[in-house]
């Protein structure tokens, strides 16, 4: 199966998985109170080696459902909610931590994700030099 298919594939049952609950929370009767509702925050988090999610091989997904609370299959999901919130969710916000030394080795690692940040679309790519600068990056988001 080419790259392309298999994360094709990948996102398609990440996502099947994590937003197919959210669809019903759509048609959710009106009778709500208004404290039951909220903004849906759901992500499906890929990584793989490669210089993009094109070529690349996929090796590890996970889920992350930060609303109404946190969980799915990102090993530390309360933390990595937390840090999301505190860039409200804009992925690009995350920097490298000045505390972590990593080699020149260059060995292109890819981290895609994709879902719903507080109810808007999420598509985020971004090639690391090496496993060691991807986990530079934030503290638990990229820690799976």
């Amino acid at each position: 199966m080419p790259n392309t298919a298999r994360w094709a594939a990948t996102l398609t049952l990440t996502a099947t998985a994590v937003c197919g609950p959210l669809m019903g929370s759509a048609t959710a009767a009106p009778s709500l109170a208004p404290s039951g509702l909220y903004a849906p925050s759901a992500l499906v988090l890929t990584t793989g080696h490669g210089q993009s999610a094109a070529d690349a091989t996929p090796e590890r997904a996970v889920t992350l459902n930060c609303a109404p609370t946190a969980s799915g299959t990102h090993p530390a999901a309360v933390d990595a909610c937390a840090e999301l919130r505190g860039i409200k969710g804009d992925l690009e916000g995350l920097t490298a931590r000045n505390d972590v030394f990593c080699t020149r080795q260059y060995d292109p690692v890819v981290v895609t994700v994709a879902g719903v940040w507080q109810g808007k679309r999420v598509a985020y790519e971004h090639t690391f030099a090496n496993e060691c600068v991807k986990s530079s990056y934030g503290m638990t988001v990229f820690a799976f």
